[in-house]
């Protein structure tokens, strides 16, 4: 299988056209394409009404996961519903099998890698915010569980490790992802691990067992000779 995979689409309907063109060429070189998150720039559905028009004019099966940007207006679950009502398969801690490679993925969510991980220590507050890495994880471990298949890819918005986020401001490395995702992966394993969020980041990196890392932010693709709306994957 072929996998066309992009993210930070920050869509907005002046670059419809676009970005229509960009991906035009991702029925011809992929079976199926992947978006990690940040479709929408506020989550709206009037971001996504169009997007979805473009989107159905590929002609490519897709599966997504949302980003932290479609759950700004706290509209994500009329976002999903109306990706799904286009026949997109969105994941949130579930999973796809399509041809026999399974997808699993959810958004993911902050705290941490390796020994700066935030642990649930201290004020309410910080258990909080410690509660919701930890549900994602759970939400990721809930899909990779569902899948039967031999070949995996996971699906995510937020990093599982370090390494494709650093480029970014050290100082907000932490908020842009979480080991606690990565421990997933490697427990059950996977053949691809794709994502977005850190728009200025690595393009790859590898888990503790070595499962491969793959930033797809279409802006960092775009910085690199030549520039690129999405990375196609052999799986």
């Amino acid at each position: 299988m072929r996998i066309a995979a992009t993210a930070d689409l920050h869509f907005a309907p002046a670059n419809q056209i676009a970005l229509r063109e960009q991906l035009s060429k991702a029925r011809d070189e992929a079976d199926v394409l992947v978006l990690a998150g940040d479709l929408t720039n506020y989550g709206q559905p009037s971001e996504m009404e169009p997007l979805l028009n473009a989107l159905v004019r590929l002609r490519v099966p897709t599966i997504a996961v949302l980003g932290n940007h479609d759950y700004e207006s706290g509209k994500e679950q009329e976002l999903m519903r109306m990706m799904s009502a286009e026949g997109i398969k969105v994941l949130d801690g579930s999973a796809y099998e399509r041809d026999g490679v399974g997808f699993a993925g959810t958004k993911g969510f902050v705290g941490g890698f390796g020994r700066g991980v935030l642990t649930a220590f201290g004020e309410p507050e910080i258990k909080t915010f410690v509660r919701a890495s930890i549900d994602e994880a759970l939400k990721l471990e809930r899909g990779m569980s569902q899948l039967r298949t031999k070949k995996r890819v996971v699906v995510l918005h937020y990093a599982p490790i370090a390494a494709t986020v650093h480029g970014e401001d050290p100082q907000i490395l932490a908020f842009l992802g979480t080991s606690r995702l990565a421990e997933v992966i490697d427990r059950h394993g996977a053949d691809l691990v794709v994502l977005g969020h850190a728009h200025h980041g690595r393009l790859e990196g590898t888990t503790l067992t070595g499962v491969p890392v793959r930033n797809v932010a279409i802006t960092l693709l775009q910085a690199q000779t030549p520039p690129a709306a999405y990375r196609v994957f052999d799986i």
